[in-house]
């Protein structure tokens, strides 16, 4: 082999030493522009597997291979390279040292180069300090919008790509920590803009899913998002070894080993059946309880297989293949799981959205609540109170000047929500507090 062939099939680690970050280099220095498939490859963690590594590397048609990570070296550069018999132009891997590597043009060039882009596993809030609101966040969320590239991470990696995060920023937390206090310190959920996937735009996901056992704290992370921004946001959960692969159609697949070892994905939402779908009790250090009637969330879980057989329909939420259907719910803090019924809901009720420019005075209330409001087509006629169970309370409102006054007298104490209900869509008023 002469010493140029040679140079082409080597990682090279030659950018960075020193610097803000090191760049491993496998392949062809020459970049070449292909037509990316698109898509997610969300991996929960430990080893990868070999079938989803595959997929992700075919939707990149034959260019080139970028991996970011922020811990770690060049271990991905030979596996994705020539490990998997997908022939690929080039792998590149970048090793951010630290934060001002964010800003360095190198690192854009590359990424508007990459026909697909793997985050490796580490800390996620390493990524999300480093890159959130950089030059980086902003080339990545390019790519995926403008060129169609694939995306895809493993274990931190997986954690940092929907629209809601766990970010880490205080360590991590367990389902028992979660579960007791949902705002625990450690219980930091996210919202601002980072990686956005379209068919994740709604959705948080959790890795490392069984070691141990996360269901508890996704539950918890779910009633965060409901409690404090108002949405029903939606979860994917994986496994380790085990990875969910989802194309530009919305269809995600699943890849694991079942049946020699029990790979499961899981895709989790609130009980859009249910009038209401708030916690009962997701307040400042007391335990979750988020039961509804033991129907509070909808879970379904599918093994992984080695060919991605078995498959769940992101478009709708509602539709499966190898799945089984389970109710999660949570009462004072203890997490329970039932095998349920399939979800069947009207698809534009999957989320609820918070009416704004109301005002609920005087709330908590003994009996007369004031409803001030400058949204002049809001149609009281329209509005219903439900309990935390779902059950429709009938109240009166009397108009005097610009405010409604509504009386709450014939109810019992406890905690009711006010909603604006259309044909297909409900719209969050408020939370009311009778004493």
């Amino acid at each position: 082999m002469n010493k140029k062939l040679l140079l082409a099939f080597v990682t090279l680690a030659l950018k960075g030493f020193g610097q803000n970050y090191t760049s491993y280099f496998t392949g062809n220095n020459n970049d070449i522009n292909t037509y990316p498939s698109g898509g997610i490859c969300l991996m929960g963690g430990a080893a990868e597997d070999d079938n989803a590594m595959k997929w992700f590397l075919q939707r990149a048609n034959g260019g080139d291979i970028l991996v970011l990570r922020t811990s770690g070296a060049n271990g991905y550069n030979s596996y994705l390279y020539s490990g998997l018999g997908i022939p690929v132009n080039s792998v590149e891997t970048i090793l951010f040292n630290n934060a001002l590597a964010s800003n360095e043009s190198y690192i854009v060039q590359k990424i508007h180069q990459a026909e697909a882009i793997w985050f490796a596993g580490g800390n996620q809030w390493s990524y999300i300090n480093y890159w959130r609101n950089t030059p980086v966040d902003s080339a990545i969320n390019q790519a995926i919008e403008q060129r169609n590239i694939v995306i895809g991470g493993t274990s931190a990696g997986m954690a940092i790509q929907g629209k809601y995060y766990f970010s880490a920023q205080n360590g991590t937390v367990t389902s028992t920590e979660a579960l007791s206090n949902p705002y625990n310190n450690s219980v930091t959920v996210d919202s601002s803009r980072f990686v956005n996937n379209f068919f994740l735009n709604n959705t948080i996901t959790d890795s490392h899913f069984d070691n141990p056992d996360r269901k508890g704290r996704l539950m918890t992370f779910l009633a965060r998002i409901t409690t404090d921004f108002g949405v029903f946001a939606k979860g994917i959960a994986c496994d380790e070894y085990t990875a969910v692969c989802i194309d530009t159609n919305g269809t995600a697949r699943v890849f694991g080993e079942f049946p020699n070892y029990d790979d499961n994905a899981y895709f989790v939402q609130s009980n859009c059946e249910l009038p209401v779908q708030m916690p009962e009790n997701c307040t400042v250090g007391n335990p979750l309880t988020w039961d509804l009637g033991e129907l509070a969330v909808k879970a379904y879980q599918i093994k992984g297989d080695n060919a991605g057989n078995n498959t769940f329909d992101l478009n709708t939420w509602q539709s499966g293949t190898g799945g089984i259907w389970y109710d999660w719910f949570v009462s004072n803090g203890n997490f329970t799981e039932e095998i349920g019924t399939a979800i069947n809901c009207p698809l534009s009720t999957f989320e609820i959205e918070e009416t704004s420019n109301v005002q609920l005075y005087p709330n908590p209330t003994s009996d007369k609540l004031i409803i001030e409001t400058v949204n002049l087509s809001l149609n009281f006629t329209k509005i219903n109170l439900y309990n935390a169970l779902g059950q429709k309370f009938e109240f009166k409102t009397t108009k005097i000047s610009n405010a409604y006054h509504a009386d709450l007298s014939s109810l019992k104490k406890g905690i009711y929500y006010m909603i604006h209900e259309e044909t297909y869509t409900k719209h969050l008023v408020g939370k009311i507090i009778k004493e």
